[in-house]
């Protein structure tokens, strides 16, 4: 992945919305104004921006609540002008061209996953503009994510929010355990993070690895991978081993991947390619891993040896999401092509279907734990939904405006959570799965 100091001209850039957005801004500074409309956008008594239920959203609210009615321009105007301009970063220049004819023509009218609430008061943000990994749910109300120096827990239960930790000033562990770093971090930036049961692991920007448990008081354990200059923790994959021991794998841009133990606290294997490794997923098996990076190929390899068992050939650019379907036999990458790639390990010759997106690169990708769905989400304004069980034919396109901090599936498949990171209507949207008795929902 790029070096976050070469590319700081283009991150401003990519997160302006060009002039489009004085329109938003304009609405903003008159209710900071003292406008009558203060008391439509803000709750005082509460503290915090108005959020959007979904009663309020089947009744025409924009789920983000902007105001389209009190601007200058419409949203169908705004969208349109936001797919012209919107920059994808791309490292092999246009590297999305000409895929069309490659990839699923999709019926994007399907609804599985139906808007519950848009939390304006939580604000999800980022720091590197190619990792977009900070959202994780625990469970259907439990979400955690990044919010400048602060791992901040959800609750839609009681829709308040605490600090779980924080990095802004000296992080040390508190339990001592051989390889552990007791001195600890300063001023850590999380450049990825990863929550999964009571296990939470902050990445950094100098391959720094924070470890703690929900469950108990402080920090558990620090790890620096490595000293090198370019040593960006590019993303954090947890899993359980089949005898019930919890590890993680890091992918940094030192072309290394490592396998940590978590009950021994201690680096179980350290694997080396070629290249910067953006992101990895182990099979549910636990057999083998798919590592994809700074290469147009991406890689199976065998989990014990980390020898590669296939190349993944297909896609134009450099990839940075990959997530397997728990029948342990399909999987999917995200490329900066703005393609989505599907595969079938009984025929790892080319993929089976590529699946694009509007904007910009996928850079997040995960399945259901039921397998049935699988969401891939783009830098900004669109996340989709597709029925896996459907051959990715059925597709839910979640338009909203805002970059994408991450997404996240609860482990029981009845939430979805996506992060959008904007200086004036950054927020936590929620979905919920649609049933068959979702007319329940009116009571909400």
């Amino acid at each position: 992945m790029s070096h976050h100091q070469e590319d700081a001209e283009y991150m401003a850039d990519e997160y302006e919305m060009d002039d489009v957005d004085d329109d938003m801004d304009d609405e903003l500074r008159v209710r900071e104004g003292g406008s009558d409309s203060d008391v439509d956008e803000y709750d005082y008594l509460n503290n915090r921006m108005q959020d959007t239920s979904a009663a309020q959203a089947r009744e025409g609210r924009d789920i983000q609540g902007i105001p389209w009615e009190r601007l200058s321009i419409t949203r169908d105007k705004y969208r349109q002008t936001r797919l012209q301009q919107y920059k994808n970063y791309e490292n092999i220049p246009q590297s999305g061209e000409g895929l069309e004819k490659e990839c699923k023509s999709t019926d994007k009218g399907a609804i599985h996953y139906e808007f519950r609430r848009n939390s304006r008061s939580v604000k999800s943000t980022i720091l590197h503009f190619q990792l977009r990994n900070l959202v994780w749910a625990t469970s259907k109300h439990d979400v955690y994510f990044m919010s400048h120096f602060s791992v901040i827990h959800w609750s839609t239960l009681t829709c308040n929010k605490s600090e779980v930790l924080n990095v802004s000033g000296h992080v040390a562990p508190c339990e001592k355990h051989p390889g552990s770093l007791l001195e600890g971090f300063t001023q850590t930036q999380v450049s990825t993070l990863a929550v999964k049961d009571n296990l939470l692991v902050a990445g950094g920007f100098q391959g720094e690895l924070i470890c703690k448990f929900l469950d108990r008081p402080g920090v558990s354990f620090c790890s620096r991978t490595t000293y090198d200059d370019n040593a960006i923790t590019n993303a954090v994959d947890i899993y359980t081993t089949p005898s019930g021991a919890v590890h993680f794998t890091a992918s940094n841009n030192d072309c290394g991947v490592r396998d940590f133990d978590m009950e021994k606290f201690q680096l179980s294997r350290h694997f080396h390619y070629p290249w910067p490794v953006n992101h990895t997923s182990l099979s549910p098996d636990g057999k083998l891993l798919i590592i994809v990076g700074d290469n147009k190929e991406g890689l199976l390899v065998d989990s014990r040896s980390g020898k590669s068992v296939a190349n993944l050939s297909g896609h134009r650019d450099y990839s940075f999401a990959s997530s397997w379907h728990p029948d342990g036999i399909s999987f999917a990458t995200g490329n900066q092509d703005k393609t989505c790639r599907i595969w079938d390990m009984r025929n790892l010759s080319q993929s089976v279907s590529a699946l694009k997106g509007n904007l910009g690169a996928i850079r997040s990708i995960r399945y259901s734990s039921d397998g049935r769905f699988m969401a891939m989400a783009e830098p900004a304004d669109f996340v989709h939904v597709f029925d896996v069980k459907s051959g990715y034919e059925k597709e839910q396109e979640i338009d909203f405006f805002g970059e994408i901090s991450g997404m996240s599936f609860s482990p029981d498949t009845e939430s979805l959570f996506v992060g959008v990171w904007d200086r004036t209507y950054g927020s936590l949207l929620e979905f919920g799965r649609r049933r068959n008795y979702s007319y329940l929902d009116m009571i909400i």
